[in-house]
């Protein structure tokens, strides 16, 4: 059996995502069923948080339970790598230990190092530099509500972040346009190199992304680490908030997105996360179904 991590959305190709996808609806419709079959049973995942989270830890912990495994939870506090041991060191213990590593972390290098030395299947909950788990979740979100995404124009406002570096893969992988717009100085730091990428197009107007754009995805402007910059952060996307103004020129049958938490009045206004064109909820749902046809392709490859 070959060992596959899931680092990245470059990871996957744009086949495996959809074959992915297509399976996690199944297994949403199974659960809606009340048929929860046993996936994971007899499998430990380890999850290693290093950072915060209310969606990543319950989704994981919940597909696994509903699969008839077990999710052991590691707090920073709680595990030695918070206290100095090397990541190659953690990752050849849980490998003893665990069937699968997840860690939700700042560097991006510490997850690579830990995929490098471990023997299970390592997955990336959360970096500095990118959100995989969480843009299966919404290409999942965007496939329920509207089919497959490519071809489709996609809008990111805001912040050149882990976020929208998992968009510019997805864009690529899934075969649609992605319109970046950030205020300039918060352009995503690899722009240089992705500015010349097929589908994807940076710039700085959050009107000329969001134009006829089937699908509108912001995020927070101070992400966990950025506290003390939230000031003045605020003042320089205040122009890029997404209001019922942004949303217009987007195409009638548009959809809005986010990650969540949201600072309703800041990133989004409240009249926009709560339209019926919002599917915030369902994406944040569908975290759960996402993960659940990740570990399974991870633990169970067929």
């Amino acid at each position: 059996m070959t060992l596959r991590h899931f680092l990245s959305l470059d990871d996957l190709s744009g086949d495996e995502i959809r074959t992915l996808l297509d399976r996690a609806l199944e297994l949403k419709r199974w659960r809606r069923a009340g048929r929860r079959p046993p996936l994971f049973q007899h499998k430990t995942l380890a999850m290693i948080f290093e950072k915060s989270s209310t969606r990543t830890r319950v989704s994981f912990e919940g597909a696994m339970a509903e699969g008839g495994g077990k999710a052991i939870f590691l707090s920073s506090q709680e595990s030695q790598l918070g206290r100095g041991e090397p990541a190659e060191d953690t990752a050849r213990v849980l490998s003893e230990l665990a069937d699968a590593i997840m860690i939700r972390t700042y560097g991006h290098d510490i997850v690579e190092r830990i995929a490098q030395y471990a023997s299970v299947p390592v997955i990336n909950g959360l970096t500095n530099s990118l959100h995989p788990c969480q843009v299966l979740a919404d290409l999942l979100t965007y496939l329920e509500h509207r089919g497959d995404i490519a071809g489709k124009r996609v809008a990111w406002i805001g912040d050149g972040n882990n976020m929208c570096h998992t968009f510019i893969s997805a864009a690529r992988l899934m075969d649609f346009e992605l319109r970046v717009a950030t205020p300039v100085e918060y352009a995503p730091p690899l722009a240089a190199r992705l500015a010349g990428r097929a589908r994807v197009s940076l710039g700085h107007d959050p009107r000329v992304a969001a134009c006829d754009a089937d699908l509108v995805v912001t995020d927070v402007w101070a992400s966990m680490g950025q506290e003390q910059e939230a000031d003045e952060r605020r003042e320089v996307f205040r122009p890029f908030q997404v209001n019922a103004e942004l949303m217009s020129l987007a195409a009638p049958s548009a959809l809005f997105m986010h990650c969540l938490p949201a600072h309703r009045g800041e990133e989004v206004t409240a009249e926009v996360i709560d339209h019926p064109a919002s599917v915030v909820w369902d994406e944040a749902g569908n975290r759960l179904h996402a993960q659940k046809a990740l570990l399974e392709f991870l633990l169970n490859p067929r």
